[in-house]
C-alpha cells in the first residue's frame, strides 16, 4: 500500500484523534527514517522522545529478537526474569525502592496519583490530617486518562471531557507565593514535571522544587515527579530531578524506556510504596517479557556506551547553536531547556507552524509545541554534524522567512 491508499482507509477506519503528517515511513537507521520512496530525513524527534537509541540499533534489534524467539507474555500471576532485573536497574539510577511497570506514560501517571490517594489514605488511618486534593502546575501536560487529564492544565484536553476527577487546583508554575498560599493539610500530592515539554520545554526553578519538596515532607503528601518526557537520560542525567538535587517520592517513566516498544513505569520510595497491596492496581500486560528485555538493554547500552556523557556534550553543543540563531535572529525570543530536550521559541504561531513544515520539507523532523516554541527530542546518539544540519536549514529558513514578512504589505496576515 502506498501512501495516498494508507491516508483514505484511515480517513475510513480510524478514529478522528490525530493530524497525520503526509509521509510514510516505512524504515529507519541511526537518526534517520526512510520514506516509502527511499528518501531519509534526519530525526530530531525521536517519535517524540522514544526512539532514544535511535532506529536499528544492533543491542534492541537482538535483544527484542532473542526475546520474542522466547517468551512473550506470562501476567502478572507468575514470575518471569526480567521484571527485577529491570527494576534493580532502575532503582539503582533513579534513588528510588520500587517500581511498578504499565504500558504507557499515562498509565503511570495514573498509578502515582492512586498512590498518593492510597498513601493519604493510609496516613489518615493512623491519625494524621492530610486529604485528597492534587495540587497540579499551570501549563501542564501528564496524559490522557481521566486522573492524567484532570491534572493537564489546558482546558481544550480537559473541557470536552468534563467532569473530570475532582480535586485538582492549579499553582502558577514557578510561583513560590502561589504555591505556598495553596498549599494546605488537604492536599495529598504535588505533580511537578521538572521540565515542561507540551508546555513549551519550562525547567522548574530551584526555589519552586525545593519548597514544593519542603511542603511535601511538612504533612506527608508525596512530591510526584513527571518525567515521562525528561527522564531515563534525556537531559543528561538520568533524571531531570537529579540536576537540582531534590528526591520526590514518586517518579514516572515512559517514553524512552523501551526504544519503542510501549511500556511505563512508576518508581517510589518504600513509604510510598507501603499504601498499595495485592489487588489495589495492577495491569494485564505491564512489564511482560519482552519490554522487560529491551528496557534493560536499552538502560546496559547507555551505560557500557556513556551515553549520557554524549546527551551532555552534543546537548550543550545543540543549545548554544540555537543562541546563536537567538541572537542572530529578531524573530526567536528564547531558548531553553537541557541536554537533548529543547526549545526554541518564536514570536509567532503562525511563523513557528510554517517553518516545521518547511523543516519537514528540507527532511528534518521536528514538531511545535505550545504554538510558538519547535521543540527538539532526537535520538541520544546524535552528533554535532547533525546538529550543524539543522542549525544549518534553521538558520535559513528563518531568514527567508522574516525577509518574507517584511515584505508583506502592512496589515496583511501571513498563513503557512
Amino acid at each position: 500500500m502506498n501512501l495516498a491508499s494508507i491516508q483514505a482507509a484511515e480517513n475510513k477506519l480510524l478514529l478522528n484523534t490525530y493530524e497525520r503528517n503526509p509521509y510514510l515511513f516505512v524504515s529507519g537507521k541511526g537518526v534517520y527514517l526512510r520514506d516509502e520512496n527511499g528518501i531519509h530525513y534526519l530525526d530530531l524527534l525521536s517519535g517524540i522522545g522514544v526512539s532514544a537509541l535511535g532506529y536499528g540499533h544492533p543491542a534492541v534489534e537482538q535483544a527484542i529478537a532473542h526475546q520474542s524467539s522466547r517468551l512473550l507474555h506470562t501476567s502478572n500471576l507468575f514470575f518471569h526474569e526480567g521484571t527485577a532485573n529491570l527494576a534493580l536497574r532502575l532503582t539503582e539510577i533513579s534513588g528510588m525502592d520500587r517500581v511498578f511497570f504499565c504500558n504507557s506514560g499515562t498509565e503511570a501517571w495514573e498509578a502515582a496519583l492512586k498512590l498518593a490517594r492510597a498513601h493519604a489514605e493510609k496516613a489518615r488511618e493512623n491519625g494524621k490530617r492530610i486529604g485528597t486534593k492534587f495540587l497540579a502546575m499551570e501549563h501542564s501536560f501528564h496524559g490522557r486518562t481521566m486522573g492524567s487529564v484532570a491534572t493537564t492544565h489546558k482546558e481544550k484536553y480537559r473541557l470536552p471531557f468534563a467532569p473530570v476527577m475532582p480535586g485538582v487546583e492549579f499553582v502558577r508554575f514557578n510561583d513560590v507565593a502561589d504555591l505556598r498560599a495553596k498549599f494546605t493539610e488537604d492536599v495529598c500530592g504535588i505533580c511537578i514535571e521538572p521540565i515542561q515539554g507540551e508546555g513549551g520545554i519550562h525547567l522548574v526553578s530551584k526555589a519552586f522544587f525545593a519548597t514544593a519538596r519542603e511542603l511535601c515532607s511538612s504533612t506527608g503528601a508525596l512530591l510526584l515527579a513527571d518525567e515521562i518526557q525528561s527522564g531515563l537520560g534525556r537531559t543528561g542525567k538520568w533524571f531531570a530531578y537529579q540536576h537540582y538535587g531534590i528526591q520526590p517520592d514518586v517518579t514516572t517513566l515512559a517514553k524512552p524506556i523501551a526504544n519503542g516498544i510501549p511500556m511505563g513505569a512508576m518508581l517510589c520510595t518504600e513509604s510510598a510504596a507501603s499504601a498499595f497491596t495485592p489487588g489495589m492496581h495492577g495491569t494485564t500486560f505491564g512489564g511482560g517479557p519482552l519490554a522487560c528485555a529491551v528496557a534493560i538493554t536499552v538502560i546496559d547500552t547507555m551505560q557500557r556506551e556513556n551515553v549520557l556523557a554524549n546527551i551532555e556534550e552534543v546537548g550543550g553543543f545543540f543549545k548554544s547553536e540555537l543562541e546563536g540563531l537567538k541572537a542572530k535572529h529578531e524573530c526567536v525570543t528564547d531558548v531553553r531547556g537541557m541536554g537533548l530536550m529543547l526549545g526554541l521559541e518564536l514570536n509567532s504561531a503562525d511563523l513557528a507552524k510554517r517553518i516545521a513544515a518547511q523543516m519537514m520539507e528540507r527532511r528534518i523532523i521536528i514538531n511545535r509545541t505550545s504554538e510558538t516554541v519547535l521543540r527538539f527530542l532526537p535520538p541520544y546518539i546524535l552528533e554535532r554534524k547533525h546538529v550543524e544540519t539543522a542549525i544549518s536549514a534553521l538558520d535559513e529558513l528563518l531568514k527567508a522567512n522574516t525577509e518574507f514578512a517584511g515584505a508583506a504589505p502592512a496589515g496583511e496576515e501571513l498563513h503557512g
